[in-house]
This record gives C-alpha cells, sequence and structure tokens, in this order.
C-alpha cells in the first residue's frame, strides 16, 4: 500500500527494532539481549510477550519463523497467535519464549541433499538474534515474521543462514587477531558488510500469460530478435514510464516500512530491464533485506499489471540481469578496513586486508565462481556487461601503483589524479577519482570495497558472501600467524604484504577486457579455473582443500559440503528439465501447429492465385524458404524428446551430465530453428507474443 506520510514518520514502522525493544524491554532483559548468548527463561518470554504486544497492536494475527532452505527460496509457516484457554475455552492471546526461540519444520520436505532420509522428518527453525524481527503486510493481513536458522535433528545446516552466520564468526576472529597483532585493542567487532544491488526485467502480465516459457521458466526459451533491442544504448538512464515509476514508489515505500535503505533506482541498459540498490549493513541482515527487495518486488508488480522477471536471462541476446555484491569489512568503531585513506602506501591495516582478499581471490577463484553457480547464470556470464567466467581481480591505476611500488620496495608514490577542466566556466573542475572501472572484471575494488559482480539476479548472496568471508578468513588467520610469531608486528606484517603481493598479484589482477580471446588465453596461463558451466564448478566444494578450509574454520562440515555439491547437481538437472519439457510443449503444441498452418495458408494463396492466372512469386519463395527449416524444426524436436526421456530415466548425477553434454545443445538447435522461422511467418499465425510486443510494450 502507499504512503504520503513524510518519510521519517514511517521508515522502519514495520521492523521490531532496537528502540522498540528499549522501549518495551525492561533494562535487565534488554541488556541481557544485547549481551548475547543464551536467553534466560524470563528473558525470553518477556521478549515475546513485547513482539507479540507490538506486532498485534499493528494488526498481526499470525507469526512464523522465516528461515532459508536450500530451495534457494525462503519458507514460513503460519501460526496463529490465539489460543483457546484450557479452563474457559475462550481465546487468549498467546506468544511464549519457546515458541519464539525454537519451531519445528518437516526436514524431509525441503532439500538436505542426502543428510536427512525421508521417513528422518524433525528439523528446528531457530530464532537469529541479530536480525530483527519484522510485519509483512500483504493479502492475508498482518504476519510477524521472526528470522532464522534451519538444521537437521542432528544438527547439521539445512539452510542458507547458519553457515553465513559461521563465516561472519571466523572472519571476525581472524580480524581480530590481526589487528590486535598490530596494536589495536580498541575494536571489539568485526562486521562483513554487504550493499547488493539487485537487476530485474519488468514486463506486461498480459504478455506472460501468453507465454508459457515466461510463466513456467522466468525466461523467453523461443524468440527471434526484436527489430530494435539495446544497440541505440537509449534505455540506461532514461527516464521512467509512468506505470514503472509508480510501481519504484510503492517498492521503496514498504522497503522503508521494513527498514531497508533503498537508495538507487533506473532503468537499466535492456529495454524492461531496472535497477534497485541498497545502502550497505552487515551481511547477515543484507542476505535477509535481499530476500525481501524480491518478494516486494514481484509483489508491487502485479499491482500495475506487471510481472518482475528475476532470471539471470529472460532475453536471448540482451543484457542479461545480475546482483552485484558490494562487500568491505568494518569495524565497531567506524574504520572501513578496506578503505585506503589518504595514505595508503603508509596505512598497514588497508594493506594486510587488501593482501589478504587479492590472496583469497588468486587461491580459491574457483570457489567463488562455484558459490555463484547456476544453470540460469550460465546464460547469462560472459557478454553483455556481466563478467567472465574466470574469476579476476581488477584494482584500478591507483592500488596498482601502490601494489608494484610495495613489490619493489619503493613507498614513494604519485597518486594525483589530477582535476578535470571541460573548457566552460559554468562547469567547475572537479578531481578525478582514482582509476576507471572495468565493467568486464568479476572481483573490483571500487574504491572502499569489492564488487562481486558475478553473482545471479535470482541467487541468494548468502552462498558468495559465505565463501567470501571464509577464504579472506583463511588468509587472515595465516597472516595474524605470521605476525604474532615475529617481535616487529608492523614490519612482519609488511613482509607478509609484500610476500602476497609479489605472488599474487601478477596472477590475479587483471585490468584489461575480460571478453577477448586474448584474455581467455592468457588466464589458461596463469592457471586460473576456467568454469563456463556452473556444473563444471560445483566439485569445487567438495575438494579435499576446499573441506580442509571450511572445517578448519567450522563454516562447513565434509557432510554439509557433500549434501550442498548434491542438492546442486539435482537443481541443475530440474531447473534444466522443466524448461526442456516446456520447450517440446510449445514445440508441438504452439510452434509446429502455427507454421504448419501458416504454410497451408501459403500454399492455398498459391493455387488460388494460380487459378487465377496470377504468379504467386512472393508466396511460393517463402514457402520454399520456411520449408526446410520447419522440417529440421519438426525432425530435432522428436531427437530432443527422445533424448529427454533418456536423462530422465537416469539417477540425478548421470542425468545432469547427460544434460549438459547432449540434450542442452539439442535445446539450442532447436531454438535456432524455431527462431530463424519466426520473422518469416505473418503475425497473426504466430501463437505467442514477440521480444517486440513484450520489450516495446
Amino acid at each position: 500500500m502507499m504512503n504520503e506520510k513524510p518519510l521519517g514518520e514511517y521508515f522502519g514502522c514495520n521492523v521490531f527494532s532496537d528502540d522498540v525493544m528499549r522501549e518495551m524491554l525492561t533494562e535487565q532483559t534488554y541488556t541481557e539481549f544485547k549481551n548475547g548468548g543464551p536467553l534466560s527463561k524470563a528473558a525470553a518470554n518477556e521478549i515475546a510477550e513485547a513482539m507479540k504486544t507490538w506486532a498485534m497492536a499493528k494488526g498481526a494475527t499470525h507469526y512464523t519463523h522465516l528461515f532459508m532452505p536450500l530451495t534457494g527460496l525462503t519458507a514460513e509457516k503460519h501460526d496463529a497467535i490465539i489460543n483457546p484457554d484450557p479452563k474457559t475455552g475462550k481465546a487468549i492471546m498467546e506468544f511464549t519464549g519457546e515458541q519464539l526461540i525454537k519451531g519445528e519444520s518437516d526436514a524431509s520436505s525441503f532439500p538436505s541433499g542426502g543428510i536427512r532420509a525421508t521417513f528422518e522428518a524433525r528439523g528446528y527453525t531457530t530464532w537469529d538474534t541479530t536480525s530483527p524481527a519484522f510485519l509483512k503486510e500483504d493479502a492475508a493481513g498482518v504476519t510477524l515474521c521472526i528470522p532464522t536458522a534451519f538444521c537437521s535433528y542432528t544438527g547439521e545446516a539445512l539452510d542458507k543462514k547458519t553457515p553465513l552466520l559461521r563465516s561472519c564468526e571466523a572472519l571476525e576472529k581472524e580480524a581480530l587477531r590481526v589487528l590486535r597483532a598490530l596494536g589495536d585493542n580498541e575494536t571489539k567487532e568485526i562486521i562483513a558488510t554487504v550493499g547488493p544491488e539487485q537487476e530485474y526485467f519488468l514486463v506486461s502480465k498480459e504478455h506472460v500469460e501468453k507465454r508459457k516459457d515466461i510463466k513456467i521458466t522466468g525466461r523467453t526459451l523461443f524468440g527471434a530478435p526484436a527489430p530494435k533491442g539495446q544497440e541505440m544504448d537509449d534505455a540506461y538512464y532514461g527516464s521512467l514510464r509512468e506505470n514503472v515509476a509508480l510501481f519504484m514508489k510503492e517498492v521503496d515505500t514498504e522497503l522503508y516500512k521494513l527498514g531497508i535503505f533503498a537508495k538507487t533506482k533506473h532503468n537499466e541498459v535492456a529495454p524492461c530491464q531496472h535497477e534497485l540498490a541498497c545502502v550497505y549493513s552487515s551481511a547477515n541482515t543484507a542476505v535477509d533485506a535481499n530476500y525481501m527487495v524480491m518478494e516486494t518486488l514481484k509483489k508491487c508488480a502485479d499491482h500495475y499489471g506487471l510481472v518482475c522477471l528475476l532470471h539471470e536471462k529472460p532475453f536471448k541476446g540482451l543484457n542479461g540481469s545480475g546482483k552485484h555484491n558490494n562487500w568491505a569489512v568494518s569495524t565497531d568503531t567506524g574504520r572501513n578496513l578496506l578503505k585506503p585513506g589518504k595514505d595508503p602506501v603508509h596505512n598497514i591495516e588497508f594493506l594486510v586486508f587488501l593482501a589478504a582478499t587479492m590472496e583469497a581471490v588468486s587461491l580459491h577463484g574457483g570457489l567463488l565462481r562455484a558459490s555463484a553457480a547456476n544453470p540460469g547464470n550460465d546464460h547469462r556470464l560472459g557478454g553483455n556487461e556481466a563478467p567472465p567466467s574466470v574469476i579476476s581481480m581488477f584494482l584500478g591505476d591507483a592500488l596498482d601503483k601502490i601494489v608494484e611500488s610495495i613489490i619493489a620496495g619503493d613507498d614513494k608514490v604519485d597518486l594525483d589524479c589530477g582535476t578535470l577542466d571541460l573548457g566552460t566556466s559554468t562547469i567547475p573542475a572537479f578531481k578525478k577519482d582514482d582509476t576507471d572501472r572495468n565493467r568486464t572484471s568479476p572481483f573490483a575494488f571500487t574504491g572502499n570495497k569489492f564488487e562481486f559482480r558475478t553473482v545471479g539476479s535470482s541467487a541468494s548472496i548468502a552462498g558468495p558472501n559465505t565463501v567470501i568471508n571464509s577464504i579472506v578468513a583463511n588468509s587472515l588467520k595465516m597472516i595474524a600467524d605470521e605476525i604474532q610469531a615475529k617481535d616487529d608486528p608492523e614490519s612482519a606484517a609488511m613482509e607478509c604484504v609484500k610476500r602476497i603481493f609479489k605472488k599474487h598479484y601478477p596472477r590475479i589482477v587483471f585490468n584489461g577486457n575480460g571478453y577477448s580471446t586474448e584474455w581467455a588465453e592468457e588466464a589458461k596461463r596463469r592457471g586460473l579455473p576456467a568454469f563456463k558451466h556452473s556444473i563444471e564448478a560445483f566439485s569445487e566444494f567438495t575438494k579435499d582443500e576446499s573441506v580442509k578450509l571450511f572445517e578448519s574454520l567450522g563454516v562447513y562440515t565434509r557432510a554439509e559440503l557433500e549434501s550442498r555439491y548434491e542438492i546442486r547437481m539435482e537443481k541443475y538437472f530440474k531447473i534444466n528439465n522443466y524448461e526442456c519439457l516446456t520447450m517440446l510443449d510449445m514445440a508441438k503444441k504452439e510452434i509446429i501447429p502455427a507454421v504448419s498452418k501458416y504454410l497451408t495458408y501459403l500454399a492455398g494463396a498459391v493455387k488460388s492465385m494460380s487459378q487465377l492466372g496470377i504468379d504467386a512469386v512472393v508466396e511460393t519463395d517463402m514457402i520454399y524458404r520456411i520449408k526446410p527449416l520447419f522440417e529440421k524444426l519438426y525432425a530435432t524436436t522428436a531427437k530432443f524428446e527422445v533424448e529427454v526421456e533418456k536423462a530422465e530415466a537416469m539417477n540425478v548425477m548421470e542425468g545432469a551430465k547427460y544434460m549438459h553434454n547432449v540434450v542442452l545443445p539439442l535445446a539450442q538447435e532447436l531454438r535456432s530453428y524455431a527462431d530463424a522461422i519466426e520473422p518469416m511467418v505473418g503475425k497473426d499465425f504466430w501463437p505467442m507474443p514477440t521480444y517486440e510486443d513484450i520489450l516495446f510494450y
């Protein structure tokens, strides 16, 4: 619902925030909660009662433990706050500390990758006290949502939140060790911060209803290019359509009520493509918020006759949609440890954290690639402003100079980039940034953070941030060990920084065009892992060195990693399988009959014109151009159907590989024939809205 009140009056109004807790709780309970650790029964009951009172005052009738199972989506079971009084039978409003802290769900009904058998059903949701409870408003009313972790009866993580929280703690532990070794005894907390950018498409609901592929899979499986696409660069930052502007206003309002700092909104490069970016917050709350962003985008689009597409590649030949993950490390004292400062050459903290990140990306680029791997991203990576699948790092001119000077043992670096004067008195000269930007770099330094651009728009950012936190924590651990073993910490730190720069800078840093064939060859010479397809990357999680890393940090167990590998392979097969089945359905029931009908129409026209003594040159030529493609379309459809059935008869692991090696190339072939025929078929005969219809409605 739209809100015309001033922003300051309603921002965060649906969040059980720190201010609300401070107001509604006794000082003793508030202090106990803020100190962390297990809550006493009395404190848990008091918090639950306050939460219930606050939520019901705003119209809530139900509560839910909101969690992130390995489906990649959120899950929620709604329980009514109302209960019968056992003595009188009348209604009472009840929400206890036990209900707040622990819930139960059927663990066998969610993906577990073999951790839980079908008959082993019990699983637990448990309150994540680091992420605030909030109210969700929808057609069903108002629901109190409590962010929770989800684990099996035997304690394994069955969700995305638990490993993320573990990785945040691992990063904090090792970062504090480094800071302590360098003499910082003031910092008490280290926070991994994330600011995600969310790209998406908005298309007409009317068109989606007539496109089985978009309706079922979220993308077009067939479709010839429109006469005009994005080649004129006129969509990017262009003025908003009226209905899109109204949609964005409602999205902002709903997110502000949830305390989410939605900051930037604009048209993206492709027609009908847009972006929303949020201000930084802790990694954990950023993950929760991004789920709500995606849900809000979809919900609000429906109010304007639109459908929000979060697929990484809804339209072939146009820009795909990513979710740029801006990651940094901050302290509770307000310092961003990835901010170079005025004298970065001598900013030892910055140099150590830069070196740790560089080493982490160099050693574990395969894990980073795997963390962002999914079938949708396979269609996106490597073109139209998406980064290539090979992971490299971009530092920019200023940091390149600093790193090169440290390797050379020279601490005198000229970082003055000068000013820009546009040659008119009405526009003042301004200071240039330290460096240009590289849109083709997967992991780029952008002033005070690293932007991981590989993540796909439909994906949770929990997995990628779990990996980033973990691999950087692992490098910080080795650096802390080295510094603590020496008498002069700063000298030891600089030795460590120099050694890492010397070893990893030439390997992982690349500032050129990531799309070029030269870079692909150069990356191979450097020994960087190149996983063009997600199925090739999944096994990175189960390599012995990966298992050792995660287990040493307490982020994943071997069983949890192996389960996630199985789940990823299963999802790869299932997603591609239902896309293939949708293609078959469309080809057999829509496209082939439509083309056959058009050819019959043309043949009838030729016959009628011939009877009238008219030479039907155009119609005859059309038949001869379409007929060979139609025959190939028909034959390929039959062959494709056989191969899909073969894949379905295999176990998941074999089926996923067969899908990748045999079925998907056939799917591309099938599409190529249909897309070649489409522009030659009369509009009245083509059975679905075209790219032109959808993108320029």
